[in-house]
């Protein structure tokens, strides 16, 4: 533990040597104060390390500094001698190892507030004997568990050592307290004097109302802490909804109130937002009274409106048009940080590494909101702001081209349901049992509806806008690029699959499908709008090499850890750029950190071949620990760490977003730095991680270059509608070099303060 604390001193050392500049002048918030929201990191970064530790404390310190610099939120518990530890359960079994240290035999049962409670309580241990043999623990299994069993207790004496920038206590359960002979209100006073103390908040509208003249109100505030609409508050025995309704009384002996969002803007039971918000907000503030929204983390699902990027919802509370809520209570202070920062410079233009090749390219559209490939989708997408839509193109049985992710229907569209009995196996194409464009006439296809896939729905419950599950409509190649045309998009992409199996077994041409449709849309004839040609095969790519307009791209599925020069230098006579999973690029342990960055990006850069990564998605599960489960500190580590021309995401609103604020700005004077990939891992002792993985190969030359394209077989189709299927079939062709299957497995990921001082990455306040 020595080594730990010494290590992680060394860390954080570096980490807080630079800290952002103030923010600049900004328009006045509509909080009560006029100035910006208050940043409450509940336990200090207690969605990475376990609440209220000293590792907690220090991260939410140094990761939200600046201008948006937080209060650090105790929830306060009373040991048997009388001292104050920070726990926010009134048990101390889901948090700490004092059940395996004091044994089941040591736990009581009490009555809290008329229920009846059995654990472990603080008030049966003096503070010596917890803070010298009970260690903390994540009480969240999704969270990292790494430094389980390392930390010690914190005390409130503890936690003001880490010197907050502000100090909140949240007395919980006084009248417990109370009961058995221990007094809140003397250990605060006591506190107050000695150290400062910003907040101070409870329940108890009795224990509030004792603290009226034993503190100083200039100097703290007392806040109402409002539970549940249908619990009772044990001074008054009303419900918490009963008298949050009454705002004068709640003023008599509060400055403020904390609430849960749900107060404020209120989610229906198919968990999408109101239309509107309530009043509380406005009203509150009429009353002057502060209003501070609780319930924030950026790893528990929230409204289906936020499409599962954190950032979006803080939003909603602090930057709509009819208020701002005068602070947020969160697991993860960075992101509030981040998204308050982003609204108070107002600066939402596109301007990342202007005039430099840089793309934020879509996957199957905007497929985290709409069904994939649908009208919906690249409506969506446009929207957001992509640079590039892009479609794959399958062909039906009749040759007509339609964009879809991939020739089997089963997972994206009804196909499964209507046309079971024409699922096949092709080892060619998939493992498994599908049903393929190509065996369906196009008119059947037409009667499929899209489904909107959710990765994540069976593993972690995480549903995608289930209100649009089947939303949309397929659309065929020649309305996809009608689509780009009339918006206007700067680019398209245009990914070609399967060709050698469809040539040789289905009589379908999909490359002359494909130049056909291009030429027939003039884009081979105009210079405004990018066209990217993508495909996993060599030969596919070779057939658009002499025409300069179009850019074409090499996907690489399979997780490779180098790019040799022979290998770069067989690539750049097939592809202008490389799409590859985000694996190949970040190494990330099994047990979810990021460890180590390749060479991969550099070595393609030095060819002239641009790198797209892909697939980005907001679910928190993709996303490495070291990312704090926040998609946008994802997007900072590959643009502005890793310097990727482009990146492929379902969420393309969110990297616009991102995009548009100045922490994207190479060069911004509001960065601060946070520590190397795998900086903060290896500051936890060997035996707590997972074991290294064995490293990924690199390219090779024969992973590159594919046999040349089979013959198409004779086809019935009409001239005009594509290959048709024919009855001579060549042979199958040789082994693929590489399929553009989706993800590689970056596994969850790295616990690093944040962006990288590794790459100089800035994250903006």
């Amino acid at each position: 533990m020595i080594r730990f604390f010494f290590l992680f001193s060394l860390l954080l050392h570096a980490t807080l040597a630079k800290k952002a500049a103030p923010a600049g002048p900004s328009e006045k918030w509509l909080t009560l104060s006029g100035k910006p929201p208050l940043v409450i990191a509940r336990g200090g970064l207690s969605g990475i390390a376990p609440e209220s530790s000293q590792i907690a404390n220090t991260m939410a310190i140094s990761t939200t500094a600046g201008s948006t610099s937080p209060a650090i939120f105790c929830n306060l518990q009373l040991t048997k001698d009388g001292m104050g530890i920070c726990q926010t359960d009134i048990r101390l079994d889901n948090s700490t190892t004092i059940a395996q240290v004091y044994g089941l035999k040591e736990q009581k049962t009490y009555k809290v507030n008329g229920e009846n409670v059995h654990g472990s309580f603080a008030l049966d241990y003096i503070l010596d004997e917890l803070y010298s043999n009970v260690t903390l623990m994540q009480n969240i299994m999704s969270r990292p568990d790494v430094f389980d069993g390392l930390l010690p207790i914190s005390s409130v004496d503890d936690v003001a050592g880490t010197k907050p920038p502000q100090l909140w206590l949240n007395v919980q359960y006084d009248r417990f307290y109370t009961e058995h002979k221990l007094s809140m209100a003397s250990f605060i006073q006591e506190t107050t004097r000695l150290t400062g103390v910003n907040y101070i908040s409870s329940p108890e509208i009795g224990f509030l109302k004792s603290m009226n003249g034993k503190v100083n109100k200039a100097r703290t505030k007392l806040i109402f802490t409002v539970l549940g609409p249908d619990v009772l508050e044990p001074t008054t025995n009303q419900k918490y909804g009963v008298i949050i309704k009454d705002l004068a009384t709640v003023k008599s002996f509060a400055s403020g109130i904390l609430v849960p969002k749900g107060y404020i803007w209120p989610v229906n039971k198919q968990n999408y937002l109101e239309a509107v918000p309530t009043t509380l907000v406005t009203d509150a503030h009429k009353e002057g009274l502060e209003v501070y929204a609780s319930g924030f983390a950026n790893d528990m699902p929230a409204s289906y409106n936020y499409s599962y990027d954190p950032s979006a919802e803080y939003l909603q509370f602090i930057a709509n048009s009819q208020f701002s809520v005068d602070g947020v209570l969160t697991d993860f202070p960075p992101t509030a940080a981040q998204a308050i920062g982003e609204n108070t410079n107002h600066h939402f233009e596109h301007y990342l590494f202007a005039g430099q090749p840089y793309l934020i390219i879509t996957h199957n559209g905007a497929s985290g909101v709409y069904p994939g490939s649908t009208d919906l989708a690249y409506q969506q997408a446009v929207n957001d702001g992509a640079d590039i839509i892009d479609c794959t193109v399958q062909l039906s049985k009749d040759g007509v081209a339609f964009c879809s992710d991939t020739a089997d229907l089963a997972g994206d569209t009804t196909a499964m349901s209507s046309f079971m009995a024409r699922a096949t196996t092709i080892p060619e194409i998939q493992a498994k049992s599908g049903v393929f464009s190509f065996d369906l006439e196009w008119s059947e296809i037409q009667t499929l509806k899209p489904q909107l896939a959710s990765p994540f729905e069976t593993t972690q419950n995480l549903v995608r806008n289930p209100a649009a599950k089947n939303a949309g409509k397929l659309v065929t190649l020649a309305e996809f690029l009608d689509l780009a045309k009339t918006k206007a998009v700067s680019g398209i992409m245009i990914d070609i699959q399967n060709a050698a199996y469809l040539a040789s077994h289905k009589g379908l041409d999909i490359v002359a499908v494909v130049t056909s449709a291009l030429s027939n849309a003039t884009f081979d004839k105009q210079s405004t709008q990018q066209v990217l040609i993508q495909s996993d095969d060599t030969s596919v790519l070779s057939k658009f090499k002499e025409d300069p307009t179009y850019k074409r791209v090499l996907s690489i599925a399979e997780l490779k850890g180098d790019a040799p020069k022979q290998s770069v230098d067989e690539i750049k006579k097939f592809a202008d750029a490389v799409n590859v999973p985000r694996g190949t690029l970040l190494v990330t342990t099994e047990d979810g950190f990021t460890k180590s960055t390749t060479n991969v990006v550099k070595e393609m850069k030095a060819a002239n071949i641009s790198v797209y990564v892909s697939v980005l998605m907001n679910e928190f599960p993709t996303l490495a620990f070291d990312f704090f489960s926040d998609p946008i500190i994802e997007l900072a580590s590959f643009i502005q760490g890793l310097e990727v021309n482009g990146i492929v995401t379902e969420y393309p609103a969110t990297a616009s977003r991102y995009l548009g604020s100045p922490c994207s700005e190479p060069n911004a004077k509001t960065a601060f730095l946070m520590s190397p990939i795998g900086g903060l891992l290896s500051t936890v002792e060997s035996r707590m991680q997972a074991p290294a993985a064995a490293p990924a190969p690199p390219i090779e030359v024969a992973d590159i270059v594919d046999p040349p394209l089979p013959p198409v077989t004779k086809s019935s189709t009409p001239d005009g509608a594509g290959a048709g299927a024919g009855s001579n079939v060549t042979p199958a062709p040789g082994p693929r070099s590489s399929g553009f299957a989706g993800n590689a497995n970056v596994g969850l990921s790295l616990l690093a303060i944040a962006v990288l001082s590794f790459f100089s990455i800035g994250y903006y306040l």
